[in-house]
């Protein structure tokens, strides 16, 4: 059944500025609904493979700490490690992508995440496990940019931050899966054998990416880009750093994801740990909770920039709401069982606002510039939890010299700190122009 949000490949018209500003083009072909929701399905279970491989050092950290000696600094490094890789790479990506194609730039990368997931289940040493989490990071680093270049061709710009929400939502089973399932199955198996199993899984993703996507919907014109050289592609990312309000947003892209990941793929797992003493399986239920009520929040904040008819107001109402669950953890000690779960319940609502601010950062690219600008906020995000939960570890490691297990005045300063950083976000984010919402 054909339906109007579906609206296949966006074209320059000949002569329109490439400068700044999202370019409005024709419609090119309508989609079935099926085949719309397929493809998401689809393009999802490959972020979904992202989504757990980079928080999975979360439930398991306390383990890795016990089995190779590893100190508080390194373990951030072992974490940080795959989102300052998968940052690097966001440049590289992003040029691939509007030169070959999101669809033959995912499956290529497929290959390398695979690769790190075998690397990281038989590495024996700290350096091999961070060598693992590189090429995890290369391999998935595509994952989620390429889909939504996808997404802009295929469907009408007002959808889109619903589209991205259904993308992180389905995607955030790889957050429960880095949870409690991982929990159970290093306690079971082993969390080598689990790496081992997500291998396989990343290749089957690959697989089915390479079978059913196809970058335009079908009858869809194919985009008239012409191939550009290598110095082309880097002026590209020039004029986008160069177009108005890229800045500001780019800042909140930087605190956005990170204070999600920072506790629920690093600092959560030994928070609960060293503070109240639950053992693996526990630590494994609170961050499920955290990561179920993420996954589910952000198909409530997808359709919010319709709702509130901007960006601008959802993006600050969810970064205000997280600052302040930021500041209680931070200054609140010891809470107890109930508080604690309700914090972690209410903290995945408050911080899943990405869809819309992913989309306000999308607005202002015209079609060709897509990929990379999507690529450079992505950088930013990848950055951002790098330097979040790097500073975590740095303090940590300053007030806790040492030791393995961290006192909870290390957690409240440390957690001071990532409050800190988001407000800053937030006061540059203030600066940014509210783009008017497409139709």
């Amino acid at each position: 059944m054909p339906i109007k949000m579906f609206l296949g490949s966006r074209r320059l018209k000949d002569g329109q500025n490439t400068t700044g500003g999202a370019a409005k083009a024709p419609p090119a072909a309508q989609l079935d609904l099926w085949g719309g929701i397929w493809l998401v399905v689809v393009l999802s279970s490959a972020q979904l493979v992202s989504q757990f491989l980079r928080s999975a050092v979360g439930v398991i950290a306390p383990n890795l700490v016990t089995e190779l000696n590893i100190s508080a600094a390194g373990l951030a490094l072992l974490s940080s490690s795959f989102f300052l890789a998968f940052a690097i790479a966001q440049i590289p990506v992003g040029m691939l992508i509007d030169r070959f194609g999101p669809r033959r730039t995912m499956i290529w990368s497929t290959a390398i995440a695979v690769a790190g997931c075998i690397v990281f289940a038989l590495g024996r040493d700290q350096n091999t496990l961070i060598l693992g989490r590189v090429l995890m990071a290369l391999g998935c680093s595509s994952f989620y940019v390429a889909p939504l270049a996808i997404y802009a061709r295929w469907f009408k710009p007002k959808y889109f931050s619903t589209v991205v929400g259904a993308q992180l939502g389905l995607s955030g089973l790889g957050l429960l899966a880095a949870t409690a399932p991982l929990a159970l199955a290093a306690a079971t198996i082993g969390w080598r054998a689990g790496f081992m199993i997500v291998a396989v899984l990343a290749a089957l993703s690959g697989l089915i990416v390479l079978w059913w996507v196809r970058d335009d919907p079908p009858g869809a014109p194919k985009p008239e880009h012409k191939k550009e050289s290598f110095r082309e592609s880097l002026r590209g990312l020039l004029v986008v750093t160069r177009t108005p309000s890229f800045w500001p947003i780019f800042a909140m892209f930087v605190s956005n994801y990170a204070v999600v990941i920072t506790i629920l793929g690093l600092w959560g797992g030994p928070y609960l740990a060293h503070v109240y003493g639950y053992d693996l399986p526990t630590r494994g239920f609170y961050l499920l909770v955290l990561a179920i009520s993420s996954t589910i929040s952000v198909f409530v904040w997808g359709p919010a920039d319709r709702l509130f008819g901007n960006y601008r107001t959802p993006v600050l109402l969810g970064a205000g709401m997280t600052l302040a669950m930021l500041i209680w953890l931070a200054l609140a000690g010891k809470m107890n069982e109930g508080v604690l779960l309700v914090w972690f319940a209410l903290y995945g609502l408050a911080a899943s606002y990405a869809p819309v601010i992913t989309a306000q950062g999308r607005a202002l690219f015209p079609p060709q510039l897509v990929g990379r600008g999507l690529t450079l906020f992505n950088l930013a995000t990848m950055g951002g939890v790098f330097l979040f939960q790097t500073a975590m570890g740095a303090v940590i490691e300053y007030m806790a010299p040492g030791q393995t297990v961290y006192p909870l005045a290390a957690y409240q300063v440390s957690f001071g700190v990532v409050a800190g950083l988001l407000a800053l976000s937030i006061v540059c984010f203030l600066f940014a122009r509210d783009p008017k919402l497409h139709s």
